[in-house]
């Protein structure tokens, strides 16, 4: 919920998972949004340094519960993504959300604005072939995510009404661009909590299948989870200020909702490895694609909520999760076809990113040059 506030791949194998996606690319709808690959979502971090403190912080999340939802590592397939919208998708007014009469400005991209919306578009939540796209916002975070050439539109709690789209936030990334380590801004939120990007920090089914039969495949990029708010690290706030804690993030997190946990525990923006003594047995390929990627990629915590991972909706691919035998709870408590053993915090170590920031929640935009040199508001062209 947001709030305003191991080695790299051998060159024959990595010739081998990119000739096998351009095939892929032929049979299902488009790739999934991605950035270059020197993003920071495509470092390999097999390798990369344990925070000083990854042990007494995974020891600190273990003693607050480890993950949401009873402790379990389970997944949630409600969020949809429309891959590269047309040219000629319809463009939709976004407007300050109607209910709540707000938008998190400077944040979000400036009002007026609008947005691609392709016939068939589906907010998070929404049932395959529902029409119009529409959200509850008082119940759901209401996202709403669509690509269209190398721009990526993010709509948080959001809902489309009279040919409006009203909202909290409308964030544009480009894709082709490599962000610098405060992203969109420091202190300045997104369509995710933390700042983040969403559809590129999925998992998909289409990249899952085109490479799951290769030996040794992963994704190349890290992956999105969740963690309650009370169980991400936080500061005791001093006499004198109106909150009783002060919320914490560290790169590549740019902004942090509201956490509330203790100060020894994970913070908003923290990238966890998968250790690579994990044991996989009882775990199909596809499964072993994903915590491989998790022990080369990391996860990164970009919200607050129950439900630890999310995996892209499969009502935009070819592949479907029944096909690939992935279930909601495949990694949480021996549900899955091969009963491979649950996932645990305890099975993670921190990354060292950087030092923690205190949140202010005073936004200042990134401004990216485009490859001219021109330089344009908003991040933007």
């Amino acid at each position: 919920m947001n709030f305003r506030s191991a080695p790299q791949l051998s060159p024959s194998l990595h010739a081998l998972m990119c000739s096998t996606l351009v095939v892929a690319a032929s049979v299902q709808a488009a790739p999934p949004p991605r950035f270059p690959p020197t993003a920071v979502w495509h470092t390999n971090i097999a390798a990369a340094p344990l925070h000083p403190q990854s042990a007494a912080m995974i020891a600190a999340l273990a003693r607050e519960g480890g993950w949401g939802n009873g402790n379990r590592f389970q997944i949630d397939f409600s969020i949809h993504v429309s891959h590269d919208a047309s040219v000629g998708s319809p463009l939709v007014p976004v407007i300050e959300h109607l209910a709540f009469e707000d938008y998190y400005a400077p944040d979000c991209e400036s009002l007026p604005t609008s947005m691609p919306v392709p016939t068939g578009a589906l907010f998070e939540g929404q049932p395959e072939g529902a029409s119009p796209p529409s959200c509850d916002n008082s119940a759901e975070d209401c996202h709403l995510l669509v690509q269209q050439g190398n721009r990526l539109y993010e709509i948080f709690s959001g809902n489309l009404a009279d040919g409006e789209i009203d909202a909290l936030c409308l964030a544009v990334w480009q894709l082709d661009r490599v962000y610098p380590p405060e992203g969109r801004g420091e202190h300045c939120t997104s369509a995710d909590a933390a700042g983040f990007p969403m559809a590129p920090l999925l998992v998909n089914a289409d990249e899952i299948d085109a490479v799951d039969q290769l030996p040794d495949a992963d994704l190349g990029h890290a992956i999105r989870f969740i963690l309650p708010n009370l169980r991400m690290a936080s500061l005791p706030d001093g006499p004198d200020s109106g909150t009783a804690r002060d919320p914490l993030y560290v790169h590549p997190a740019n902004h942090a909702g509201g956490p509330s946990g203790p100060e020894d525990s994970v913070p908003y923006g923290v990238r966890m490895r998968l250790r690579s003594t994990f044991d996989m047995t009882g775990y199909n390929p596809a499964a072993r694609v994903i915590l491989r990627t998790m022990q080369r990629y990391g996860i990164v915590l970009s919200d607050g909520g129950s439900i630890a991972l999310t995996f892209e909706n499969d009502s935009g691919t070819t592949t479907k999760w029944s096909g690939l035998a992935i279930q909601s709870r495949e990694f949480s408590d021996g549900a899955g076809v091969g009963a491979g053993a649950p996932v645990l915090v305890t099975d993670f170590e921190v990354i060292d990113t950087g030092p923690r920031i205190i949140e202010t929640y005073d936004c200042v935009r990134t401004v990216l040059p485009p490859a001219d040199g021109t330089i344009f508001a908003n991040g933007f062209e």
